[in-house]
C-alpha cells in the first residue's frame, strides 16, 4: 500500500472537519507532516474523481465534495493503491514448475487478499473516520 492512499484519507478527514471553509493545501500538508506538493498530487487525484472540490485566488482552497457518508476507504484505496498487493517476481526459470508458475499462483492469492481487504474496507467511510478522530481526542 502507497502513502498516497493514508495521505488522501488524511486530507478528506481534515477536509471534514472543516465544512465550511476552504482549506489550503499548505494547511493540510502542515497536519499530515508531508512537503505540500505531495498533498496537491493527492488533492488533484481526489478532485479529478470527484471527492472534493477547489477554488483558486483569494478565499480559495479546497472543501469536501460529497456526504461523508458515500465515500468508504474502499473507494479511496481504488484509485490510490489498487493493484499494491501486487507481488513482485523476479524472472524465474520457465523450464521449472515452480519459477514457472509461482507469479501466477501468488499474483492470484494476493488479488483474492486485495478483494477481502475491499470488502473490509467498504465498511469504513470518511464519516466514521472523523468519529474515530473526535473519539481519540
Amino acid at each position: 500500500m502507497n502513502s498516497d492512499f493514508t495521505l488522501a484519507i488524511h486530507s478528506l478527514t481534515f477536509l471534514a472537519l472543516q465544512p465550511d471553509r476552504m482549506s489550503t493545501s499548505d494547511s493540510i500538508s502542515e497536519s499530515a507532516g508531508v512537503h505540500p506538493v505531495r498533498i496537491r498530487k493527492v488533492l488533484s487525484l481526489l478532485k479529478k474523481h470527484g471527492f472534493i472540490k477547489s477554488k483558486e485566488g483569494i478565499g480559495g482552497g479546497f472543501i469536501f465534495g460529497l456526504d461523508l457518508s458515500e465515500v468508504n476507504l474502499w473507494d479511496i484505496y481504488k484509485i490510490t493503491s489498487e493493484g499494491a498487493l501486487k507481488p513482485k517476481c523476479p524472472e524465474s526459470n520457465e523450464n521449472c514448475i515452480v519459477g514457472a508458475n509461482m507469479q501466477k499462483v501468488l499474483c492470484s492469492i494476493f488479488f483474492g487478499a486485495e478483494e477481502h481487504m475491499g470488502e473490509y474496507l467498504k465498511d469504513y467511510t470518511i464519516k466514521e473516520v472523523v468519529d474515530l478522530v473526535k473519539k481519540s481526542q
